[in-house]
């Protein structure tokens, strides 16, 4: 069945996916976006995020943005092929070009673009504020948006329906369609109940996300661990990776780290979107095993809470518990710290508590003294770094290290979410799907978390902002293509 020439077709119903809908729109193009879930959770892993934009003011991004970006921006590099990138890109011979890195023009764009794309989401009516977050400390800003990400889904999806573009819901792009010369001039779908649909136009524009919800390829580049792990929120479960796979099936260039994934604390137990755990710092942090395997606070929680749940996904069945007393319930707003709907296990006494947890009771009680013997007299300051360390104990804390000494006592269950998988399609910085050569794909255009960004460490509040910016870049490019 062929649906005609529909102008831009946008697969995907989230950040990257709507802005390039709603910019496609503005440049006059005609816009069909294809979305897998039915309407009522249309917008992806978006819908379901407070989405936290990296910046300092709504015109520009923190002091950190480049730099961060840059300096996560590959695994290692010939060097002589780096210094090649000082040249302008027009320059770069074809293997630099489809390198698995991130070019620095692209990064420039994408900081240079966050203001202005803020500045354009705030006509759809989106109102942006620094509101108080999950992280009780922290390195750097974060501007949200009043009403969190589905808010901008639900401006952009607003705009779009009044511009005429056409839904599709409950169907899922499976292959691209091409010309003789190549250029992508569509895309095939599967609707509900099995039924394959075309879909024709001049641009595609893909923006369905990563492959957190497809359990062969999270085994194939995550690996067998990966069962340990599950998506974030409820929109992760539609992620399947079919864009990424369609495209490289064409030769699209791969790009990003796909052996790993944005790692956040959770608790397992909660089935709301991101029962996000980020108390642990006033804590400690035992396996199964009742041992603890890593510093809680070696810094502020947003810049290394990150590093830390790798760590815990690395335990016996990827799981550990924030073992905390009566103390942490002082800190100033500490409910922030923790989005779980579940109340902690509570327990008079550690040994208490270790039975509760299936943990040797013997090993807890040890391993808590062993702490509390460890921790010296100082000013205690939660809300800011103190360099209240443990002394003579391995692992160290750094901050925070005060006795759990004051009952009752309380542990948290804390697992590895998978928020967004790294690794993804190479783009230049006008969204275009670059080929194995490092050329441009005709008529195919990437944004959102299906771009291959990240390697070692996600830079926290850049996911659905880089989906506002290269969907907006994509959709107007696509919109203008003749």
């Amino acid at each position: 069945m062929s649906d005609g020439n529909s102008g831009v077709i946008v697969v995907g119903c989230g950040m990257g996916g709507m802005a390039a809908a709603a910019a496609a729109l503005e440049g006059g193009a005609a816009v069909t976006i294809l979305e897998r879930a039915p309407r009522e959770e249309r917008g992806g892993q978006t819908r379901y995020t407070e989405a936290y934009f990296r910046m300092k003011s709504e015109r520009e991004v923190t002091d950190d943005f480049e730099s961060y970006l840059a300096e996560n921006a590959s695994g290692y590099i010939d060097p002589s092929l780096v210094h090649l990138t000082s040249e302008p890109r027009a320059n770069w011979p074809a293997v630099v070009k489809a390198l698995s890195f991130i070019d620095p023009e692209w990064i420039a764009t994408f900081a240079g673009e966050a203001g202005p794309t803020v500045e354009w989401l705030k006509s759809f009516g989106v109102k942006f504020d620094f509101l108080p977050t999950q992280f009780l400390t922290r390195s750097q800003p974060r501007l949200l948006p009043i009403g969190g990400g589905l808010a901008l889904i639900e401006a952009l999806a607003a705009f779009a329906e009044k511009k005429g573009a056409q839904f599709v819901y409950e169907t899922a792009a499976s292959e691209l369609i091409r010309n003789a010369a190549g250029a992508v001039t569509g895309v095939r779908a599967v609707a509900r109940g099995g039924t394959v649909r075309e879909f024709a136009g001049k641009a595609v524009v893909l923006a369905c996300g990563g492959f957190e919800g497809n359990a062969e390829m999270m085994t194939r580049y995550i690996g067998p661990r990966s069962i340990f792990l599950r998506p974030v929120c409820r929109g992760g479960y539609y992620n399947k990776g079919d864009g990424i796979q369609m495209a490289l099936d064409i030769g699209a260039a791969p790009c990003g780290d796909f052996g790993s994934y944005h790692a956040e604390p959770v608790d397992p137990r909660s089935g709301i979107a991101e029962p996000s755990v980020f108390i642990f710092p006033y804590g400690i942090l035992v396996n199964q095993e009742g041992q603890r395997f890593t510093d809680e606070a070696p810094g502020t929680v947003d810049a290394y809470y990150e590093r830390i749940t790798r760590q815990i996904f690395s335990q016996t069945r990827g799981i550990a518990y924030a073992v905390l007393d009566r103390r942490h319930t002082g800190i100033p707003n500490y409910r922030l710290g923790v989005r779980s709907d579940q109340p902690p296990v509570e327990a008079a006494t550690v040994r208490e508590l270790a039975a509760k947890l299936g943990i040797a009771p013997e090993v807890l009680e040890q391993t808590v003294a062993e702490y509390n013997n460890a921790c010296r007299p100082g000013e205690y300051k939660p809300l800011e770094l103190d360099a209240l360390a443990t002394h003579g104990l391995t692992p160290r804390k750094s901050n925070w290290a005060h006795p759990l000494d004051q009952p009752p006592y309380y542990a948290y269950p804390v697992i590895s979410s998978n928020v967004l998988t790294f690794g993804g399609l190479k783009v230049d910085s006008q969204a275009r799907v670059l080929n194995k050569e490092g050329d441009p794909i005709r008529g195919l255009y990437a944004a959102g978390e299906i771009l291959g960004t990240y390697y070692g460490n996600y830079a926290g509040g850049t996911s659905v902002l880089k989906g506002a910016v290269f969907g907006r870049i994509a959709g107007r490019d696509a919109a203008a293509l003749k």
